[in-house]
């Protein structure tokens, strides 16, 4: 029982996050999995709905289906929508129950896809991993299967990776991840995936360096920088936050050296100390929690321990940062920390006495974190 939570939340499931990744796209996700489990998505993990609709629908899997099998059943009705919908692309995504099953959806991606002309991508979920699994996934296929490169290489232009509502739900997260582009000097050719379209994603392999502001977009970013050798580099900027600012020159420094050398940078892990002291804590995506800790060891605040309760890579993290799985080992992890940032959701695994400072993070709480 020692992953159990029993007072906190769990971050949003790896189906969401390839859905959120794809909302913008115009492509038709498909989610195989019985009515109404897509709810949780609606409800709690997605902000677009209000104003923005997407093409993402359920199969109605039943009992029946998932232990006889029925997948012609589920071929027949994604080509019918298909038909008549006609979008960019059709994507499959797993869930529980059929991936214990063991559906063959690579398969099912080959018949769709001979039988409507309109490519077809399986998305790797199973419903056991968190968002960044299924996001990066998501994005990653999009950047195998769309991305080409015409015309070379464009002097002066980066692609923003790892832009979702679950890691920047404010209003004008990514006019600012814009604005910290431009003022380094570099063009916008896309950002992955709020505001840019599925056309403006293919021309990706143009860009001379990926900026990685999430875990999320690593994957994509290692996808690109195979296909065309594009180098990337991983942090996030927190624009318009003058106690944050000092780290922004680093990154601007590391996109000009990423560019020049071709070298893959991670200045959100390599430009802070080692930190032996938990005393100050931030639990975030981990690149963020990295930049935040960065930006606040350029202030002179000293240096802040990184604790990651995502799937992300590790080599997103330094030798003293840690990682946790579960809620005993969050509780551990905080155990001696006086001041941490994180979102109000992780407030009962704090010290008696810790201070904890607000870093919403609607991947984890959900909607509560817009009200903060």
């Amino acid at each position: 029982m020692g992953r159990t939570n029993h007072l906190l939340p769990v971050y949003t499931g790896d189906v969401s996050g390839a859905c959120s990744a794809l909302y913008e796209l115009g492509g038709m996700v498909v989610i195989h999995d019985p009515s109404g489990c897509n709810s949780t998505y609606n409800t709690h993990d997605e902000t677009r709905w209000y104003d923005q609709d997407s093409l993402i629908f359920i199969t109605g899997l039943t009992e029946r289906d998932a232990v006889l099998g029925n997948d012609e059943k589920l071929v027949r009705d994604v080509v019918d929508a298909a038909l008549e919908l006609r979008p960019r692309f059709v994507a499959l995504c797993n869930s529980p129950i059929p991936w214990i099953s063991g559906t063959d959806f690579a398969a099912l991606c080959r018949l769709i896809e001979r039988q409507t002309g309109i490519p077809c991508l399986y998305v790797r979920t199973n419903g056991m991993h968190d968002y960044v699994v299924g996001a990066g996934n998501a994005l990653a296929e999009i950047a195998r299967r769309f991305v080409v490169s015409t015309n070379g290489v464009c002097a002066g232009s980066a692609n923003l990776l790892g832009v979702t509502p679950l890691d920047f739900h404010q209003a004008d997260a990514v006019q600012r991840l814009r604005d910290f582009v431009e003022g380094a000097g570099f063009s916008v050719s896309s950002c992955w995936a709020m505001g840019s379209s599925l056309d403006e994603l293919t021309r990706a392999g143009e860009a001379s360096v990926n900026v990685v502001v999430s875990a999320a977009g690593l994957a994509a970013a290692k996808v690109l920088r195979e296909r065309f050798g594009t180098p990337y580099v991983v942090g996030t900027p927190f624009v318009g936050y003058a106690d944050l600012s000092g780290f922004l020159p680093e990154l601007e420094r590391s996109m000009r050296e990423a560019v020049a050398s071709g070298a893959c940078l991670y200045p959100c892990r390599d430009a802070r100390s080692r930190c032996d002291d938990g005393s100050c804590c931030v639990i975030a995506d981990p690149v963020a929690a990295g930049s935040l800790a960065a930006a606040r060891e350029a202030a002179g605040l000293g240096s802040t321990r990184v604790i990651c309760a995502t799937e992300a890579a590790r080599e997103l993290l330094a030798e003293s940062d840690v990682t946790v799985d579960g809620e005993e080992q969050v509780r551990a992890a905080l155990a001696q920390a006086t001041t941490v940032f994180a979102d109000p959701s992780f407030k009962p695994a704090l010290a008696k006495d810790a201070e904890l400072v607000p870093l919403p993070h609607l991947a984890f709480s959900g909607r509560a974190a817009l009200s903060e």
